[in-house]
């Protein structure tokens, strides 16, 4: 036997023609739409080959609240058949519809400050933020926690727990790129501030809490490389601006004499003359 090469052709998708039957049913399909009042429905916008013999019409929607939405009927009919059927009626978004916003989880939509005094916030069992307490781990400050026989927390942070947290407040308004900090002075950074506290564990070489009672983020923690400028060590080295002097507008170096005379009486004959200026 010889060659026969391939006995298969591929299959190429080719788009649906345009039914003129069903493309002509403008007002069957609006008809169909019996949802709403008539005055609720627009102009026909346009007809959209869905299959053989199956088109969607649309329809504009005038109803109020849904702007930018249509309408959409799909009919269709049999071979050989010039009735039209109506498949399903629905309303569609348009290209520039007004949508509401993507549903989220309420876990999802939580933000730092939404929970109030007596508001309660689970937290899942598997949250991966956190491990048993009773795991070692390679943070120190963890280990010693989870060791303390009838007072170590049932939880602690997990690695991934600390690598988010870390990064999170690094990417904060108490990191290294927040205004105040950059507009601060290049050496007056956190790291080398006498109010710097040092966390305990892993996270010591990066955060810390501020102590400066004075400083914005005072109670908060800080990056190491975080500043502003209430640094403890601001007024060392401080350059002196000098003042300009103003011109002297009186002179003090000379003394001018001025004649006193006493008036009578007022010291006894007898007495010895005394300097004035002496009681």
């Amino acid at each position: 036997m010889g060659n026969n090469g391939r006995v298969t052709r591929p299959v190429s998708a080719r788009a649906p023609r345009l039914d003129q039957v069903c493309a002509a049913a403008v007002e069957v399909a609006r008809d169909a739409i019996t949802e709403v009042e008539p005055t609720d429905i627009g102009d026909h916008l346009q007809a959209v080959a869905e299959g053989d013999r199956v088109v969607t019409h649309y329809f504009e929607c005038r109803m109020a609240g849904y702007r930018g939405w249509r309408w959409a009927v799909t009919v269709t009919r049999v071979a050989r058949s010039k009735h039209v059927t109506i498949c399903e009626t629905v309303l569609l978004p348009g290209p520039d519809a007004l949508l509401a916003p993507g549903w989220l989880p309420w876990q999802e939509r939580l933000q730092p400050g939404d929970l109030g005094p007596g508001d309660l916030l689970t937290t899942p069992a598997d949250d991966e933020r956190l491990a048993p307490g009773y795991l070692l781990s390679d943070d120190p400050a963890v280990e010693e926690t989870a060791w303390e026989l009838g007072l170590g927390r049932a939880r602690v942070l997990s690695r991934e727990g600390r690598a988010d947290t870390a990064q999170r407040w690094y990417d904060g308004d108490h990191g290294p790129d927040a205004a105040i900090s950059t507009a601060a002075p290049a050496a007056a950074r956190c790291g080398t501030c006498g109010f710097y506290l040092p966390l305990a564990g892993s996270l010591r070489q990066s955060f810390g809490a501020c102590g400066n009672f004075f400083a914005p983020d005072d109670g908060r923690v800080v990056s190491a490389d975080h500043g502003c400028g209430a640094h403890s060590e601001t007024l060392v080295g401080a350059v002196e601006t000098p003042v300009d002097e103003l011109p002297t507008v009186y002179d003090d170096s000379a003394v001018e004499a001025m004649s006193v005379s006493r008036a009578p009486g007022s010291v006894e004959a007898a007495e010895p003359a005394e300097p004035y200026g002496h009681s």
